[in-house]
């Protein structure tokens, strides 16, 4: 699918629409008391920095001419004091309003990531991991700015815009009306360049998601580019990537800087507009023209202009937060399509009776991987799968889990279909090994606890000791609280499958699956590794797939897969008389094995 490359933009489902800002206010509902009392403070602090110009105008027309020196210091200190208020309250803003714009940030990553914990396989199927991550981390903290103090600045500026022209207007109502004739033609210039930008900034979140993907594909891969000496390879493509996301960031960042300069040269000609009329109607006294008001009218159109940039760079923000709300929000939004029915019931202790009736699947609509499936597994049956790659071996074990829906037929566990009972009841009572042993950062005890949180280090160790992993453990630095990196990669895959099996069967589980649980063992572990499972299979069904057909000749039932059906089923010495499929892949890997003792 082309949205699983690193290479190719992803396109969104859905256009953006006020639907978003609407969800993106309902983050702010709850803090919306303590920004009430943010934005009334910097209003009031707002309030008293307009007073400025109006004791200015006071000061030049009034206490001068009449040589009241008194009045000017008593004037001089109570700006000081307005002045000092001023900074106290900026300082509690700036304070209080990154702690909000956090706290918001907090919970729509926790969505976010909560929402990731529910989504199916097939979500992580068709998506470069590096995408998911970028949603998780960079786009939701490209909202910090907005969140912080772009709403709370805003809003503080509209009342400040408010002030501002109240003021104005009480000293001139035409000088005023001449530093607002800008304003039409600023909103000309922004209706111009809105979709623009809104493309733009889609294009370079785009280009950061592909960034990210290929960086962490290229982490992921590293020791296999080094082994092919593909470095060199690498590094272009990440060049090439990297120059993608700085074209595309200064297209989004040339458009943004548009706004400013423009606001600029309309706040130079408004003012310079205003001082020539104003001294013109000053020379000639008019329309009640006087030193302190053009010296009044100067101080807050330099104010009003002020607000105005303020809005428009929060303009910029939201539009750019826009195209990384749509990501986010797109997320949070992708269905999760396999969940508890809406009557959902636990399911209860069960027995271990599998049954597929006529289970078909398919990852892709019209590319089948299993056609009307069916077979049964009795309480405590070990059921051996095997067949060719790409046959559906692990596709049958996924369905059991109920990782994926079937497209039509039926899974029964002791005669309950799994689609109506709660998932968490089902898969807690399934150990469940996958073929990629995964192993978390933290202690060896950490990991092999997984399987059973409440499980004692007694517990842990006996765990380990049945599937031959105490060995090895107590042989490392410090045993079990032996400190491994994210996916293990100080342990090796052999020791990795071990642990992961351990965990497998702390769980102790009802239904065990084992995929590919052996095959990176060594022979002389995997003897012993069998010993200590003949006692934990006793009374669990089992699903196993292995390559090795010697670990899977006890097994009660063996299911040969191939094109999505079971070509034949039996027990190992029923399928050997039988002389078909299953009889000559062990042949051919007896005699493989054969000639491997001999070379």
């Amino acid at each position: 699918m082309a949205r699983n490359k690193y290479d190719v933009d992803e396109s969104l489902e859905t256009e953006f629409n006020l639907s978003h800002l609407k969800r993106l206010a309902g983050y702010i509902k709850p803090y919306g008391k303590e920004m009430f009392i943010i934005i009334l403070i910097m209003t009031v602090s707002s309030a008293l920095g307009m007073l400025t110009p109006v004791i200015l105008k006071d000061i030049l027309d009034v206490y001068i001419p009449n040589e009241d020196i008194r009045g000017i210091v008593l004037i001089g200190v109570g700006l000081l004091v307005i002045n000092f208020i001023i900074a106290l309250t900026t300082r509690i803003k700036i304070s209080a309003t990154t702690k909000l714009g956090q706290d918001i940030i907090h919970t729509i990553r926790s969505d976010i990531f909560n929402h990731l914990q529910k989504l199916p396989f097939s979500y992580y199927d068709d998506k470069p991991h590096g995408k998911i991550q970028v949603r998780v981390v960079n786009y939701v903290n490209a909202l910090s700015d907005l969140l912080s103090n772009g709403i709370v600045n805003t809003i503080t500026d509209l009342f400040s815009l408010f002030f501002i022209v109240a003021f104005m207007l009480y000293l001139n109502v035409r000088l005023s009306i001449i530093c607002l004739l800008g304003l039409p033609l600023l909103m000309i210039l922004i209706f111009i360049i809105k979709k623009k930008q809104r493309v733009a900034w889609q294009l370079q979140s785009n280009k950061s998601s592909n960034l990210n993907a290929c960086i962490a594909e290229s982490i992921n891969g590293v020791r296999v580019t080094q082994s092919f000496t593909r470095e060199e390879e690498s590094i272009e493509i990440f060049n090439n990537l990297s120059m993608e996301y700085s074209e595309s960031w200064l297209k989004a960042v040339k458009l943004n800087f548009f706004l400013w300069p423009a606001i600029n040269n309309i706040s130079i000609w408004t003012t310079a507009a205003v001082y020539v009329v104003g001294i013109a109607w000053l020379d000639k006294g008019l329309a009640g023209i006087t030193v302190g008001v053009l010296a009044g009218m100067s101080g807050y159109i330099g104010r009003f202009w002020a607000p105005i940039n303020t809005l428009a760079g929060f303009y910029n923000s939201l539009l750019t937060a826009i195209s990384y709300l749509e990501r986010i929000f797109e997320t949070i939004d992708e269905p999760v399509l396999v969940k508890d029915k809406e009557d959902a019931y636990d399911m209860g202790a069960i027995e271990g009776q599998v049954e597929f009736k006529d289970v078909s699947f398919s990852y892709e609509e019209g590319v089948p991987i299993l056609n009307k499936v069916n077979f049964k597994a009795n309480p405590g049956d070990t059921i051996a799968i095997v067949g060719p790659t790409g046959a559906g071996k692990t596709t049958i074990i996924n369905l059991i889990s109920r990782f994926y829906n079937l497209d039509s037929g039926q899974i029964t566990i002791d005669g309950i279909d799994i689609t109506d009972v709660k998932i968490a009841s089902l898969r807690s009572q399934m150990g469940v090994m996958l073929q990629d042993s995964f192993i978390f950062s933290g202690t060896i005890m950490d990991n092999i606890r997984y399987g059973n949180m409440t499980a004692s280090d007694e517990d842990v160790i006996r765990a380990a000791k049945t599937v031959r992993a105490h060995e090895f453990i107590i042989n490392l630095e410090n045993g079990y609280d032996t400190e491994v990196n994210e996916r293990g990669s100080r342990l090796s895959v052999g020791q990795r499958q071990l642990i992961s099996f351990a965990r497998a069967l702390l769980a102790d589980p009802k239904i065990l699956i084992l995929d590919e649980a052996t095959s990176s063992i060594d022979t002389e572990t995997e003897i012993l590794l069998q010993e200590g499972l003949k006692k934990l299979l006793v009374n669990r069904t089992s699903f196993i797939i292995a390559h090795r057909l010697s670990t899977i000749k006890n097994s009660t039932k063996i299911l040969y897969i191939d094109e999505g059906e079971i070509k034949e089923m039996g027990s190992h010495d029923e399928l050997i008389d039988k002389k078909g499929l299953y009889h000559d892949l062990y042949l051919s890997q007896y005699q493989f094995l054969e000639k491997d003792k001999i070379s």
